[in-house]
């Protein structure tokens, strides 16, 4: 069921590269390749549900095994019955009636053929992500995923607001991605397997601490995707993307991993009570928050953003309340609710453009701050940039200080260095060139047959060390040196950037977390 979307996102990828299709004329190929591709899918996993529903289904079938060693085995497997697989249907019809709808609202788009091979992409990675039997291929989907979000909401790239809306959201989420790699470190270690169910049935095995850890490192992966506080704000810098792709990530599809991460793993979160209430606080919390927020948004998009995140909210605080049920009833109702608002907002727009426009709630204008708290979006961004990011930028600034200022310097700078490579090659090229002038080259003399091949042979090399070797770096060894230097200062101020250091902050975490279990 992955593999049709992945096959045509693939094929779709190389003929766009190679220039075969582009352009409007060729719209049909794409538009075609996706919708068969995305149908053949749905119909396969609805075809396995009726199964399932029948009782006639093969319980998570394995295709392969990707890892042993010693005891440890991780086996490529997808679940073939219950809630994975009615999501993994549900999903699969809303990624083809969106499929369908972008065939005619990007008619004409520059990107159109790059969109529908992310799509397609995106996918194979929510197919591989649902179905999955652990937590690895559960983990690849999740990335890929993520991927796509990115490339998708930097849709339009030569914009400079679409790209820094597109790096934000992307390195929020990957702060999750450091809970979900951890959450898989430990279950390998104390469990020795990655498998979902395994996971899941151990969990009463487990130490209350370390089922409590385990349970945390999942629920902060889950809170990052699916926008839960402190990770909100990162979700409507994502509508930068166009409306099918905003509708089917945000609405339909993606946002909901959160909330199925943690229905999955129902059975471990039960046995960790501190994470049951950190679930329904923070999906309280965010769900309030939403809500007072969205009470001031002016935009269709925004209004829309934080409603979807007051529902993942009410969501998350029914998990953390026991009503496993009843949050995957919400998910999937939500999910169809939201991919139909956010697909149909350009059309509302025109519906009601000629009504009343709804005044702000007495209540809130009465109340000035309340207002102001909520017109800024209580500045949980600004917040986090100045509790994380300055502190992390300004600490870049030291490091690269210390590195100019001491390291290099004890060291020894490559300028110098540079400079005293290129005076010995002008030596020696000065010093080839003398004996090249010479009547006879004073390298090698022979007589006879063999003496003359050897002399020959050693004038060819000389005149080859000459001309390809000495005087190309002779002459180019400064303009050399300064570009790997320029190189190498960009990868450096690369490396020293926010982002990187989050992610070196997060893995020096990661692996005192480890090491402290």
């Amino acid at each position: 069921m992955p593999v049709l979307p992945l096959l045509a996102s693939m094929l779709l990828g190389s003929l766009h590269f190679f220039r075969i299709i582009d352009g409007e004329a060729d719209e049909a190929i794409s538009a075609s390749v996706s919708i068969v591709a995305q149908s053949l899918s749905t119909l396969l996993v609805l075809g396995l549900l009726i199964a399932d529903l029948s009782g006639i289904s093969a319980n998570n079938p394995v295709y392969g095994n990707w890892l042993s060693i010693g005891q440890l085995s991780i086996d490529f497997s997808l679940r073939s019955s219950g809630f994975n697989l009615s999501l993994a249907a549900l999903f699969s019809l809303l990624l083809l009636i969106v499929t369908r709808f972008s065939v005619n609202y990007l008619h004409r788009e520059a990107g159109f053929h790059r969109f529908f091979f992310i799509l397609n992409l995106f996918a194979a990675a929510m197919l591989l992500l649902v179905l999955s039997g652990n937590a690895v291929f559960t983990f690849f989907g999740w990335e890929v995923a993520g991927v796509c979000s990115y490339w998708l909401i930097a849709y339009a790239y030569d914009r400079p607001t679409a790209a820094h809306n597109a790096t934000r959201a992307f390195v929020t989420n990957r702060v999750g991605d450091g809970g979900f790699i951890l959450g898989i470190v430990l279950a390998l270690l104390w469990q020795e397997t990655a498998d979902w169910q395994i996971i899941n049935s151990a969990a009463a095995d487990l130490d209350r601490g370390d089922a409590t850890l385990l349970a945390l490192c999942f629920a902060l992966a889950a809170f990052a995707k699916s926008a839960q506080i402190p990770f909100t704000p990162w979700l409507a810098r994502a509508m930068e993307g166009p409306t099918p792709s905003s509708a089917v990530f945000y609405g339909g599809v993606m946002i909901h991993a959160g909330v199925f991460l943690i229905i999955q793993l129902q059975d471990l979160f039960t046995q960790a009570p501190i994470a049951m209430l950190l679930l329904a606080l923070t999906g309280g919390l965010t769900a309030v928050y939403s809500y007072w927020v969205g009470l001031s948004q002016t935009d269709i998009k925004s209004a829309q953003v934080f409603a979807t995140s007051g529902q993942l909210g009410l969501m998350f605080l029914e998990c953390g309340l026991g009503f496993w049920t009843l949050a995957a009833g919400h998910l999937a109702a939500h999910a169809v609710v939201r991919c139909y608002l956010l697909l149909t907002a350009p059309s509302i727009m025109h519906a009601t453009h000629a009504q009343p426009i709804k005044p702000v709630p007495a209540r809130l204008a009465n109340c000035r701050w309340a207002f102001m708290v909520s017109l800024q979006r209580g500045w949980l961004e600004a917040i986090i940039d100045w509790l994380l990011v300055k502190p992390i930028q300004k600490l870049g600034r030291d490091m690269r200080n210390i590195d100019e200022l001491i390291i290099d310097p004890a060291l020894g700078v490559p300028g110098p260095a540079i400079r005293a490579i290129s005076s010995l090659a002008h030596w020696e090229e000065q010093k080839m060139g003398a004996n090249l002038d010479s009547e006879e080259d004073s390298f090698a003399r022979g007589s006879g047959l063999a003496g003359k091949l050897t002399q020959w042979t050693a004038a060819l090399m000389g005149w080859f060390e000459f001309h390809f070797i000495l005087r190309g770096i002779g002459r180019n060894s400064i303009r050399l040196g300064r570009r790997l230097g320029r190189k190498a200062n960009r990868f450096e101020q690369l490396l020293l950037s926010p982002r990187y250091l989050v992610l070196f902050v997060l893995i020096t975490l990661m692996v005192a977390l480890g090491y402290a279990a």
